[in-house]
């Protein structure tokens, strides 16, 4: 459920509205920040966690730098291809990634991208992944809401978790 008020998370992710245009998402994983940055940057890895359960992750290309293109495409078990891709614009190893995304069943996306700010601390083997997703739009942000993303995104997160965990 998303809310416009604080909540702390455990084991789910934690959707709130902190303005307007912005989305922040914040999930708790038992595995250390290094392996879930592995699990979320590394191709072969992503194909095993970002299909959520609703089909199969087939392509998860990572150029992996700034300036460099990330494109993720997976087809759900009613044979849609739902593909999204953007570019990194900064990295720091283990913490923190800020990159566009595009999702290419919107028309003219690419010229409306949203930024992602993902961080990652770590505290006992506990890792924190907060996400800050920055729309152009409030229009944009309620249509991303109203899509159906959460209960996705709390699949795929649940599946990041166990790919994360079997990397120890």
């Amino acid at each position: 459920m998303v809310t416009k008020e604080k909540a702390k998370t455990s084991r789910k992710a934690v959707v709130t509205l902190p303005t307007d245009t912005q989305i922040r998402i914040v999930r708790d994983f038992d595995a250390p920040r290094h392996l879930v940055y592995r699990a979320y940057t590394t191709p072969e890895l992503i194909k095993r966690w970002w299909h959520a359960n609703r089909g199969q992750a087939t392509s998860a290309e990572v150029d992996l730098r700034v300036g460099g293109r990330w494109r993720w495409v997976m087809v759900t078990h009613k044979g849609l291809e739902v593909a999204f891709h953007g570019e990194y614009r900064e990295i720091v190893p283990d913490e923190r990634i800020v990159y566009t995304e595009v999702y290419e069943g919107v028309p003219g996306g690419d010229d409306m991208p949203v930024v992602v700010d993902l961080t990652l601390t770590e505290r006992s083997g506990i890792s924190r992944l907060t996400e800050l997703v920055q729309c152009p739009s409030r229009e944009v942000r309620d249509m991303i809401i109203k899509s159906g993303m959460e209960p996705g995104m709390q699949d795929a997160m649940d599946l990041l978790e166990q790919v994360a965990i079997s990397l120890r």
